[in-house]
């Protein structure tokens, strides 16, 4: 029989853990304060974390959906506005802004690196657009800028959706030093975890003392007579997640080495293989994080991609398959919709289309494993191409 079954070998696991997150829990919980109020986890993290992103102030918050929730009402998003968002992402960029009571108006995306498409963008600002949302797809930066550029030009507010770029880079530039907010998730399979979490970062203080309160449920730090100064949430951290994420931070980058050296090796053996296309990369993208060693098969069908991703995972890799249109989900529809049809809204984002019916990705842990991996990875692709 020939190697038509071939399984893969054991990838390193995630999420991954030593005695540092043990260490970390433990001087949690001899602090004896296990909210942020009272404990020095949470601020202690939101310091690195700020520090290492090239951001002035970082915010931790129970969740990345919460962290895009929380930026958007800072930038005033609200009931009668417009949030620009890529139709190809995870749907936490529309709802977070639907939340609000916000328009949620999806976008086209570019096919080589699967990041929003600036001159549509520019061709979806309204009078009521209030914040423009680039996702980082994968790790890849989007162009921030063509999408700077069309910001200031229209007087509107970028916010930079960053769950998958967690020590990402453009043109040297680190996520915090685009003079934007951003927002971050720590959820389990993110590039540093604590099972859920998130996080924003901030260019001025003001911003950061507006989200502070709204994060509290309005309340300012010293309140001892409940006067809640403006409406929000309790969308605090506690000090054990926070524990956790310290130590997560302190390995990421390392990791982010490792898969910078092994997503060229794999994406170069994946473009061997006839009909399938890697993710492209811009050069300013200096540091990718690669959340996701993503790759297209065009044409294939969303049928045959859906099968082809059962069949890897029965053979040992970590496969899904690409983020469906977010207006091809019925809970885009429940509020907050823009005033078109899926038919329409599939016309004005062709590659969204694409990239939902022929995408795959695989977890960044197979980016941690080794170059004969990388090898294997790239057999098992094709062999499964040719049988299924």
């Amino acid at each position: 029989m020939s190697d038509s079954r071939r399984t893969a070998p054991e990838f390193p696991a995630w999420p991954q853990f030593d005695d540092a997150e043990r260490a970390g829990l433990i001087r949690a919980l001899d602090q004896g304060q296990w909210w942020r109020m009272g404990g020095t986890e949470v601020d202690s993290f939101e310091r690195e974390f700020a520090e290492y992103h090239g951001a002035d102030h970082a915010l931790a918050v129970t969740n990345g959906t919460h962290a895009l929730e929380l930026a958007l009402q800072v930038l005033g998003v609200g009931p009668g506005t417009e949030v620009i968002v890529p139709g190809f992402t995870f749907i936490s960029s529309s709802q977070a802004a639907q939340r609000l009571g916000a328009v949620a108006v999806p976008v086209d995306v570019d096919l080589e690196t699967y990041c929003i498409d600036p001159a549509a963008v520019e061709a979806a600002i309204t009078p009521r657009t209030r914040a423009i949302m680039p996702v980082h797809m994968a790790g890849h930066f989007s162009d921030m800028d063509a999408l700077g550029k069309i910001a200031a030009n229209a007087g509107v507010p970028l916010i930079q959706d960053a769950a998958h770029a967690h020590g990402t880079s453009w043109a040297g530039r680190r996520v915090g030093e685009h003079g934007s907010i951003a927002a971050f998730s720590f959820q389990n399979g993110k590039l540093m975890t604590a099972g859920e979490g998130g996080a924003v970062t901030f260019p001025d203080a003001e911003q950061y003392e507006q989200a502070f309160l709204r994060h509290s449920c309005g309340r300012p730090r010293t309140d001892r007579r409940y006067l809640h100064q403006t409406s929000g949430s309790n969308f605090r951290m506690n000090e054990f997640t926070a524990s956790v994420l310290r130590a997560q931070l302190a390995r990421l980058g390392g990791q982010i080495d490792t898969r910078e050296q092994r997503w060229p090796v794999l994406a170069e053996l994946l473009a061997q293989i006839p009909g399938v296309v890697p993710q492209g990369r811009d050069p300013r993208c200096d540091r990718n994080s690669h959340y996701m060693a993503m790759f297209r098969l065009p044409g294939v069908g969303e049928e045959r991609r859906n099968a082809l991703v059962d069949a890897l995972i029965e053979r040992g890799l970590p496969a899904f398959a690409a983020f469906r249109a977010i207006y091809r989900s019925d809970g885009f529809w429940e509020t907050g919709a823009p005033d078109a049809t899926v038919d329409q809204l599939a016309a004005r984002c062709p590659n969204v289309e694409a990239l939902s019916a022929d995408g795959i990705w695989l977890h960044h842990r197979t980016l941690l494993g080794t170059e004969a991996q990388m090898h294997t990875i790239a057999e098992i692709l094709a062999e499964t191409l040719a049988s299924v």
